[in-house]
């Protein structure tokens, strides 16, 4: 039974929609991307992989019903698509950072707390938008760990352990999983963190993530410290 009275050691929070605002961008170019190759889905098919690695997004969307998925060799090409659009969508409208934030963020690490930040993109795009919020290095976050990085993404728990393996944390229970979609909640619970936050800063609302077992659920990302006993810097 996980302890939810014990300070983490670790958060791992999801980035867009979470850490960050990106205008929702990342879903209007999977759909985008999925059209321009010939697929045709709806909006409820694409709100199925928020939270997803897009390259396992873009390889279900397109691979017709009762056929064999795409080959890394077709699918390639298409992931190559898929980031240079939203590149170009984050040059249109750069992401910034959800309000209080980075104050979040810096006040946990201040009090001993190691965060990770954890996506589904993978890591070229992960840089340039690193990059473009001035979130270079250790600034922010103690690790960084992409869809990429992993065999399988979310659901799957992998990529929290990988920010764990990361960072030195051992215990799981120590863990603390944030994200503003079914599948960050899912990945959570699956990887037995004590603490699965959903945050209503992004994608879901709160009655689709009411639905999916959670610890807690909070407006932010912004209000962890609090959650946590973690006095505000001075």
């Amino acid at each position: 039974m996980t302890d939810t009275t014990a300070r983490p050691e670790l958060v791992v929070l999801d980035m867009a929609g979470t850490t960050i605002d990106d205008g929702l961008a990342v879903y209007r170019v999977l759909e985008e991307t999925v059209r321009a190759h010939g697929g045709a889905p709806s909006e409820g098919e694409i709100a199925k992989w928020h939270g997803a690695a897009k390259h396992e997004a873009l390889r279900a969307l397109l691979t017709p019903a009762g056929s064999a998925p795409l080959s890394d060799e077709l699918l390639a090409p298409i992931v190559d698509d898929f980031r240079t659009r939203l590149t170009a969508a984050y040059v249109e409208r750069p992401p910034v950072p959800l309000p209080g934030v980075p104050e979040a963020l810096a006040e946990l690490r201040a009090a001993g707390i190691r965060v990770a930040l954890n996506t589904g993109f993978d890591r070229d795009v992960v840089n340039s938008l690193l990059s473009a919020l001035g979130w270079d290095g250790d600034t922010v976050a103690d690790a960084v760990v992409c869809g990429s990085d992993v065999r399988t993404g979310r659901p799957a728990p992998f990529m929290i352990f990988h920010a764990m393996e990361e960072v030195g944390v051992q215990d799981v229970s120590r863990v603390l999983v944030a994200g503003d979609t079914p599948r960050d909640l899912e990945a959570g619970m699956n990887s037995g963190a004590a603490f699965v936050v959903g945050v209503l800063s992004g994608a879901s609302d709160k009655d689709e993530l009411s639905a999916h077992p959670h610890t807690h659920l909070l407006a932010s990302v912004a209000e962890l410290p609090a959650l946590l006993g973690v006095a505000r810097a001075s």
